[in-house]
């Protein structure tokens, strides 16, 4: 590093101050058009890829893969679009670093099996590029802190691509938070309740179900994320939950987690849908670690806690099981029932959250609705490609910044460490060193890149 980069970085983690990339950040002399690199154009590449192309202000320069079928996929997408071709780069699971090698890219997004987001996110960083990488960040808790000292080091920003963040329901119920509807918050919960048993097993013909394959013999995220389930015990992924409560919580500004203890029940949901869809079969009689449904508390420095639930090997409909739980009432997304005290509409009674929302739903939301409306996830996928495309174009921090990242990413580890001590409590890293203190929230106030 240059001894006055070397100087300006140290004087940005002395101050506390947001980590910002240089003035020279930019190859292009156009900054209005931001030049991606894409690492990962599988099936959650794509819906980046489909974000991209929607945009007048996102060229598409280059893709990389190891699997001929996602890039073949891929580029017949780009080419129906009208768009230019981009240069591909595969061969190997080096291949991403030919992409970084080159000028003319602003940025990355990394949609890659979670065991290469750390290495391929700190070589970009390193490279000058912008990271946009969807969860999770790292499989250790040392991943994660190399992520927020490269970060620091080379002053470029990091953002894990949560979209949940940006659902219309949770920012409307952020909206209320910060006007005080629910009064002083006690209690939050969140996680990802969701049947993935058609995600983590397929025919090899199709992305989903149809067959009880994976690994080698599967397609898509099959092929590596059914794994993880087998080989570990934990919350394999908090951050659709922890995301938008670490907004509502003021989590890293003014606030953090502390500590944290983690329960798992036993395994048995996987196992079973083998054996129902094929009686008998080899993957029928794996002994699946990750219990059926992890629960996670999180206690926070003001008082507040948190509870997370991993629940994905079970039949059940979609969920991330939000409770927003304050001195002045509630809300709860399951039953999408909320009650708030004395204005409510029957004491004590649930009552449909439905006009809340529509009263007070996000300023985004109303500004962007006609450009959100059709994109991925019910929109949401918007708002998050956005905020980071933003970011990128006016060369600033991104709305969701490496300590939010890591601290939302970081409870995978940190709960597969409390199972294996039989439910020991494990402390919370500070990633910001005490910066929480001073730090002001400033995800989705204003929509200068939200």
């Amino acid at each position: 590093m240059e001894r006055r980069d070397f100087i300006k970085n140290s004087a940005i983690t002395a101050a506390g101050i947001t980590i910002l990339p240089s003035g020279s950040l930019f190859a292009s002399s156009d900054s209005s058009k931001v030049r991606l690199g894409y690492i990962g154009v599988g099936a959650r590449g794509m819906s980046h890829i489909s974000e991209g192309t929607l945009r007048d202000d996102v060229e598409i320069v280059a893709i990389c893969d190891t699997q001929e079928r996602s890039l073949k996929n891929c580029q017949a997408f780009i080419a129906k679009k009208g768009k230019p071709k981009p240069t591909e780069y595969t061969g190997s699971t080096d291949a991403y670093k030919k992409l970084l090698e080159r000028k003319d890219i602003d940025a990355v997004i990394i949609a890659t099996p979670w065991q290469f987001h750390k290495d391929q996110a700190i070589d970009a960083m390193k490279a000058g590029k912008y990271v946009g990488c969807e969860v999770i960040a790292g499989l250790t808790v040392q991943d994660h802190w190399d992520i927020v000292n490269t970060s620091e080091k080379t002053g470029m920003p990091y953002m894990t691509l949560e979209n949940v963040c940006y659902r219309r329901d949770v920012m409307a119920a952020l909206n209320m938070v910060r006007q005080g509807v629910f009064g002083e918050l006690i209690h939050l919960e969140g996680g990802y309740q969701h049947n993935l048993r058609n995600v983590l097993f397929n025919n090899g013909k199709d992305y989903y179900g149809g067959g009880v394959e994976f690994g080698p013999n599967a397609l898509s995220e099959a092929q590596w994320r059914t794994q993880f389930n087998i080989d570990q015990d934990g919350d394999l992924y908090p951050t659709h939950g922890a995301g938008p409560v670490m907004q509502y919580a003021n989590i890293n500004r003014g606030n953090r987690f502390t500590n944290l203890v983690s329960f798992s029940s036993k395994a048995r949901g996987l196992a079973a849908y083998v054996e129902d869809l094929s009686p008998g079969h080899p993957n029928a009689k794996i002994n699946y670690k990750n219990g059926d449904v992890t629960t996670t508390m999180i206690n926070c420095a003001n008082g507040e806690t948190v509870m997370l639930s991993h629940d994905t090997h079970l039949p059940r409909p979609y969920s991330i099981g939000f409770r927003v739980q304050g001195t002045d009432g509630i809300w709860m997304d399951v039953n999408k029932s909320i009650y708030i005290e004395k204005n409510s509409k029957g004491n004590d009674k649930w009552e449909p959250v439905k006009e809340w929302f529509e009263k007070y739903d996000h300023p985004l939301w109303k500004k962007y609705e006609k450009e959100a409306v059709g994109a991925g996830h019910g929109g949401m996928d918007w708002f998050v490609f956005n905020g980071f495309i933003q970011a990128v174009k006016q060369k600033k921090q991104t709305p969701i910044d490496v300590y939010d990242s890591v601290t939302m990413s970081v409870i995978v580890p940190l709960s597969t460490k409390s199972l294996k001590e039989g439910n020991m409590p494990q402390k919370f890293p500070d990633f910001t060193k005490g910066k929480w203190k001073e730090r002001k929230n400033v995800f989705a106030l204003d929509d200068s890149g939200f």
